[in-house]
């Protein structure tokens, strides 16, 4: 297999229109639907902690954190991860999730900072890069969930016994833009 020269940036505001496009042509219209939507609707996205990846000058990926709260803890939502299909098993969703990871393991000295990052998805991928499934019952969301897949990946020494409570919208502080 040939190995793809892949750039990971900081999303930008420029580049919004495009990632559209593509959580549209991987998730199709259905994505309205789903619980995880709900909680991202009307919630905005940290541009700081949201990353693309690139070939070239062509989008490949994309994966996005939202502010969320689990409970009284400050958490969170990983999602849409999405890759373009003829990109996909080339370890760009693995690149993208783990630079999300970091970042905000970068941001641990803040007094608001998140320690923990949950998201609806399978848990043999995520698992690989340190999700687990929370305890069913332990946490409730805004729609139907298949409990089997709600995921989070605790960055510090929390317990996942300690992550309960139901999971809302937490309305990020605006962030600086991040620059073009």
């Amino acid at each position: 297999m040939t190995e793809l020269s892949i750039t990971v940036l900081t999303e930008k505001p420029s580049d919004d229109a495009a990632i559209e496009r593509l959580v549209a042509r991987t998730f199709g219209p259905g994505r309205y639907a789903r619980t995880a939507y709900r909680l991202r609707e009307g919630n905005p996205h940290r541009l700081d902690l949201s990353f693309t990846a690139y070939i070239g000058t062509m989008l490949v990926g994309s994966v996005r954190l939202t502010p969320i709260t689990i409970g009284k803890d400050a958490a969170l939502l990983l999602g849409p991860l999405t890759v373009e299909p003829p990109f996909r098993s080339h370890g760009i969703g693995r690149r993208l999730v783990e630079r999300c990871l970091e970042a905000v393991r970068a941001q641990f000295d803040r007094e608001d900072a998140a320690r923990l990052v949950l998201l609806v998805g399978d848990e043999p991928y995520y698992g690989r890069m340190g999700f687990r499934r929370v305890p069913h019952g332990q946490v409730s969301l805004p729609g139907p969930v298949d409990p089997a897949r709600v995921l989070v990946c605790p960055l510090d020494d929390t317990p996942l016994e300690a992550v309960r409570g139901p999971v809302r919208r937490a309305f990020a502080t605006p962030q600086p833009a991040a620059a073009e």
